[in-house]
């Protein structure tokens, strides 16, 4: 993580940069930044970006098809 970019920053970068064959070692980095974080509050910002995390890699695990697409 470059200096000047905190946990939550992150996680968004990661969130609007993975793709499906990156998909397993950033949603692992995000868990991690995740678990870093002081305050639930810092969490509960988080939470979105780690849902959709989640999803892409479910769906492009070759989930059920349905729910969001990648932007």
């Amino acid at each position: 993580m470059p200096a000047n970019m905190t946990p939550l920053a992150e996680i968004k970068r990661l969130y609007f940069n993975t793709t499906k064959a990156t998909i397993g070692k950033d949603l692992a980095r995000a868990v991690v930044l995740l678990k870093s974080m002081a305050s639930e509050e810092e969490r509960e910002r988080a939470a979105v970006y780690m849902d959709g995390l989640s999803q892409m890699r479910s769906e492009w695990a070759g989930g059920s098809g349905k729910g969001r697409t990648r932007r």
